[in-house]
């Protein structure tokens, strides 16, 4: 059910964002398939309203608790006290209601990273930032009991990303499901540092002072392989989708792992490539046959490709730059069909 303007305007009286007698301008925004999202307009200020979405807009039948925009507000939370750029400013909260408000974040000064990846626009130095911002959240979780028990959110993250990522790709491919599910039980019984859960492109914006991440609904307490696997994920795929800044996302991927890995500290490199390694394996198939593929890549030539692409590395044991090779050789040929 989405909200009308008579209910987003009753949280903000509840929130103490607007009096009574104010008058404001309630724009709905593109929220993706899993909120409501709002501009809210007032005479003093422009800010954002969210409110997650029980059952996700997508084809498959696919849900998940309501109340997780509190551990969103959580992890934004902390993630501004470590570095405040970092994530919008949380203006109030409507539990009883599941919704937010936040920050508005003007476009012409914030564009989405997603945008300017398609537009051939591809800073490697801007992919280090994101990087670096991960790690540094991972580094200052890692090992912390009361981090582990205040994002204790097992439930959300295993209907968001296990089941609909990893379990649902490994039902459709009988040939590499052991694999798959292992990868699946590895990431949801791992307890290593704060997972923000979706570092996707489109979750990212591209401020002044560097990266912005929103839409930290999935934030878990996990593996932060799943991070990083995450977001290098979208890197290779756009590829994909646009064959001609190939080496430019390629430059993209290596500029942010190699950023993730310099400040990762609470832990050994070779596991965690290992980890990242397998995860982003299974991503590239969960993207093209999982509960939320991307809608950019769409002919059968192109889907087939990823396909095999990742059955290869999920049966070998590729480090993250041989992986990037493998792959990047391998697209010209897609392109010559």
């Amino acid at each position: 059910m989405n909200l009308n303007d008579g209910e987003v305007r009753s949280s903000l009286h509840d929130m103490g964002l607007i009096a009574n007698d104010e008058s404001c301008v309630i724009q709905p925004l593109s929220g993706g398939v899993s909120c409501d999202v709002f501009m809210v307009e007032t005479a003093r200020r422009r800010f954002c309203v969210k409110r997650a979405l029980p059952k996700l807009r997508v084809a498959a039948d696919w849900r998940a608790p309501a109340d997780r925009s509190h551990a969103e507000v959580a992890w934004m939370e902390f993630a501004a006290a470590i570095e405040p750029k970092w994530a919008p400013r949380i203006l109030g909260e409507d539990r009883a209601r599941h919704l937010f408000a936040m920050q508005f974040f003007p476009p012409d000064d914030y564009p989405v990273w997603k945008s300017l990846l398609a537009a051939g626009r591809i800073d490697a130095e801007f992919a280090a930032l994101v990087g670096g911002a991960i790690a540094r959240i991972h580094a200052a979780t890692a090992g912390r009991e009361d981090i582990a028990r205040a994002f204790a959110n097992g439930e959300q993250f295993h209907a968001l990303r296990v089941d609909a990522y990893l379990l649902h790709t490994a039902a459709a491919h009988p040939d590499v499901a052991e694999i798959v599910r292992a990868a699946a039980q590895g990431v949801e019984t791992a307890r290593i540092a704060l997972m923000h859960g979706d570092v996707s492109p489109k979750n990212i914006l591209c401020g002044p002072d560097g990266p912005v991440f929103l839409d930290a609904e999935t934030c878990c307490y996990g593996d932060p392989a799943f991070d990083l696997a995450f977001c290098l994920n979208h890197l290779l795929l756009k590829g994909v989708w646009r064959p001609d800044h190939a080496a430019a996302y390629a430059a993209a991927f290596t500029a942010l792992k190699d950023a993730y890995f310099a400040k990762a500290d609470w832990e050994t490199p070779d596991g965690l490539e290992r980890r990242t390694a397998r995860l982003l394996s299974a991503f590239l198939l969960a993207r093209i046959d999982g509960k939320s593929p991307v809608e950019y890549i769409a002919s059968v030539r192109d889907k087939d490709f990823v396909r095999t692409q990742a059955k290869t590395f999920l049966r070998g044991s590729l480090s993250l730059g041989e992986m990037l090779a493998r792959w990047t050789q391998a697209l010209p040929a897609l392109q010559m069909r």
